[in-house]
């Protein structure tokens, strides 16, 4: 009795966790072991009579498993035999002696150390020897049948379980061999007594045996249908064998065939010969086996070819006044592409035949280009098509590929016209200043026939093959820049030319679209938010320095989202964004624009420079030092301009005299000229006269006015040349609140294309020479020639200097 007290008491042993894997007991089995946990419980086991209590995970995605994570039920194992095989990976050998019960978790660290108790072998229900007797054989039955419809299983196995006289034996011969679950083996590991073990092994195997089938039967079904396949698969290629000794083929489905040749004697606007190759490729397919790869071909250019819109057109909506309207109410400003639409369709009225129209929108980045040209479909009543041509770089892009190529298609023209439904579409080439060529040639020479009223009449694509009218649609193309577009295609269109946005339009266009788009956009009502007109016109003023109007709409975007956060958080029912409330919401405003610039500065003049998304201010600053005549040009000046200094520097020499500066300055001063914002590249020759005042101004000590801005070449004898960009300019000089623009006088035609309320805010002084310039620039210098000192006011001042008429 106290035998038998001592063998159930509780007893603290050293725990290895298993995942996937249940030990048993009078089983022997091996195992790799890497946990730094299970290690060290191992070592700690060796050094107890090498016992271990193996329990099986019950969560086997713990890492670091407790008691909550682990089968109650385990076996006590005997160490046999341990194989370091790497540094961190121990391969383990054990047996199992006796089933046990977790009672509880001891400790986790360093290992797990719990407390067992050992399980009792038979149950207290007795069974008869026939009834024992007759669920081994059961059992030995199901376990032939789970080997043979196992794969690759070895007779010996099966033999040596029929050979097994006892439960006990039985259970320990067939319960390795098994590929079931570990849950399964774990249901198995728990059952008391032999019957109720075998019972519960006869369940399993039953279960497995079905699985089995279920498998084996699907399995069939593929074998089945793949052998099914491929002798399909070959009764077809003895059949088109037999086709091609006898001359015959397989025919397409009559309706099939019927339906294409009708569609292509249908069509009314084609020429005869294209009517007639379409037909000879219809007879073609005939001819053809339905699964040949050239049939396949042929199948897909008659679609396409089909596919083109041959007599689908819109009828152009010629209403002057509604098309009016329409572009008012889509867009603030662009007059010039408004009027230019207008005057389309008062000819369109006069003549409905006219062809040719290919209009180019030129502008930074911003200003509408892309969004006008919707707003012109809309009010031509035409379909609209976008191509995006930035990046293009391969020019079947443009004329597409020849049908013959595997994964040939039609190039980007003819796809927007299958993409339209109408031969008669607005299509929209953006950014075909984006264009790029390379090995596999130049997509802007591709599209000269494209833009050419001449030949896109007939213009071929490689895949079609056949002339497609393209002069009943009608171009717009966006760029940029003129730069980036070579001669030839640029000389096929129209320009018109998309300036900056004044303050006005840019406070206009947020208050009529922007705030509308945006509320919305961030789930907001008129009655949630209201923006104040002093808000937009300080968010136009300090927080955006762009020439179009995108980063204004980010800006308003920002502050509809921070009004949606307060308001879904409880904090405000209604937002009134005006002028203060904006740095709680934006932040401090990012850029001064103060409403005049009264800062005259001895060798600093503002000089006026063009960039591909608008005009921009650039200062131009001149150092004097004490030297030997060297001369140093910074802020990444290109070569042009760096000539433009090398220039200013020799006629200053020529006038340092009438200036009161010294003669040989040259000699004994060194000069510095620097363009501030050194990491953005510059070039051109236009700042030739500010580098001349500059240079005036530091070595004559005569302060530049803060309100004056320039541009203009120079020439060795001082004369001013003519500039491009004239209007860009002037947009920065009105952004910056200049008041006087100095500018060559050749350019004084260009002020037609001035916007009227950059005019109005500023006075333009067309000048013929340099010395005029300085006249202007300089603040009250007497000249040497007259024998007088040269100074300069202690107090700047602002007030305009005599005006050129």
């Amino acid at each position: 009795m106290d035998q038998e007290r001592n063998s159930r008491s509780v007893q603290a042993m050293p725990t290895l966790a298993l995942r996937g894997l249940v030990a048993f007991p009078d089983v022997t089995m091996h195992f790799d072991v890497k946990r730094p946990k299970s290690i060290l419980a191992i070592k700690a086991a060796m050094d107890l009579q090498r016992e271990l209590f193996i329990v099986t995970q019950e969560n086997i995605e713990a890492e670091d498993p407790n008691e909550e994570d682990l089968y109650q039920i385990g076996v006590v194992c005997t160490i046999k035999q341990l194989l370091k095989t790497d540094e961190s990976t121990i391969r383990v050998l054990i047996e199992g002696k006796y089933r046990a019960k977790l009672v509880s978790v001891l400790s986790t660290e360093p290992f797990l150390l719990c407390d067992i108790r050992k399980m009792p072998k038979t149950s207290r229900k007795k069974h008869t020897a026939e009834e024992m007797e007759g669920l081994m054989r059961l059992v030995k039955t199901m376990f032939g049948q789970y080997c043979a419809a196992l794969p690759n299983v070895s007779r010996d196995i099966v033999s040596r379980a029929m050979a097994k006289e006892t439960p006990e034996e039985l259970f320990t011969a067939i319960v390795p061999n098994l590929l079931c679950a570990y849950e399964d083996k774990q249901v198995l590991l728990e059952q008391t007594g032999a019957y109720a073990s075998l019972e519960a092994l006869a369940e399993v195997l039953d279960h497995e045996c079905t699985l089995l089938e279920i498998e084996h039967d699907i399995f069939e079904k593929v074998k089945e249908k793949m052998d099914r396949n491929q002798r399909d698969y070959f009764l077809r290629e003895q059949m088109r064998v037999i086709q091609e000794e006898l001359g015959e083929g397989a025919e397409l489905p009559q309706e099939e065939a019927a339906e294409f040749e009708e569609k292509i004697r249908a069509i009314k606007n084609i020429s005869d010969e294209s009517r007639e190759k379409l037909l000879k490729e219809c007879e073609r397919l005939n001819r053809l086996p339905m699964q040949s790869q050239e049939a396949n071909v042929i199948q897909s250019y008659l679609e396409v070819c089909l596919d083109l819109p041959w007599d689908t057109y819109t009828t152009d909506v010629l209403d002057i006044k509604k098309a009016s309207a329409q572009l008012e109410a889509d867009h603030y400003g662009l007059e010039k592409v408004k009027e230019r639409i207008l005057e389309l369709l008062a000819v369109r009225a006069l003549a409905p035949d006219l062809k040719g129209q290919i209009i180019c929108l030129v502008g930074p980045p911003g200003v509408g280009k892309t969004s006008i040209a919707a707003s012109v479909a809309k009010a031509l009543g035409r379909r609209y098509v976008r191509v995006s041509l930035g990046g293009v770089t391969d020019e079947s892009e443009i004329r597409g590929h020849r049908k013959t190529y595997l994964g040939s298609m039609p190039g980007r023209i003819i796809n927007a016209f299958r993409q339209a439904k109408t031969y008669n579409p607005l299509v929209l080439f953006d950014e075909i200043d984006k264009l790029g060529n390379d090995y596999r040639g130049d997509p802007a020479a591709a599209m000269l026939e494209t833009l050419d009223p001449e030949q896109n009449v007939a213009f071929v694509d490689r895949y079609v093959e056949i002339p497609f009218d393209l002069s009943r649609a009608l171009f717009i193309t966006t760029a940029n820049s003129l730069q980036g577009i070579p001669g030839p295609l640029r000389d096929r269109m129209e320009i018109i030319e998309l300036p900056s946005y004044t303050r006005e339009e840019k406070f206009q266009i947020a208050k009529r679209h922007l705030v509308k788009k945006q509320v919305e956009k961030n789930g907001l009502t008129s009655r949630m938010i209201s923006v104040r007109d002093d808000a937009l016109y300080e968010i136009v003023d300090g927080y955006t320095k762009e020439a179009g109007v995108r980063t204004l709409e980010r800006q308003i975007g920002a502050v509809c989202r921070k009004a949606a956060k307060m308001i879904v958080s409880g904090e405000k029912k209604r937002v009134t964004v005006t002028k203060p409330s904006l740095e709680s919401l934006l932040g401090p405003a990012k850029f001064r624009r103060p409403d005049a610039i009264c800062e005259d500065q001895v060798g600093v003049v503002g000089g006026l420079a063009w960039t591909s998304v608008g005009g921009e201010m650039l200062e131009i600053e001149c150092a004097v030092m004490e030297g030997n005549g060297k001369i140093k040009l910074t802020g990444s000046l290109g070569d042009v301009m760096k000539e433009s200094a090398e220039i200013a520097v020799s006629y200053v020499r020529t006038v340092a005299k009438q200036y009161g500066i010294s003669e040989d300055f040259y000699k004994t001063k060194d000069l510095h000229i620097h363009a501030p914002e050194g990491a953005v590249p510059k070039d051109g020759p236009s700042a030739g006269v500010t580098m001349v005042t500059a240079l005036v101004s530091a070595l004559s000590k005569m302060p530049v006015r803060g309100d004056v801005a320039m541009t203009g070449e120079i020439s060795l004898r001082g004369r001013v040349m003519p500039i491009g960009g004239l209007r860009e300019k002037s947009m920065a000089a009105y952004r910056e609140n200049k008041k006087i623009v100095v500018i060559p006088y050749e350019n004084a035609p260009d002020l037609h294309e001035v916007d009227a309320v950059v005019k109005e805010a500023i006075t333009f002084m067309p000048v013929k020479t340099i010395r005029e310039v300085l006249d202007i620039a300089l603040i009250k210098a007497k000249h040497a020639d007259q024998q007088s000192e040269v100074w300069a006011e202690s107090e700047p001042t602002c007030e305009p200097a005599s005006v050129r008429i």
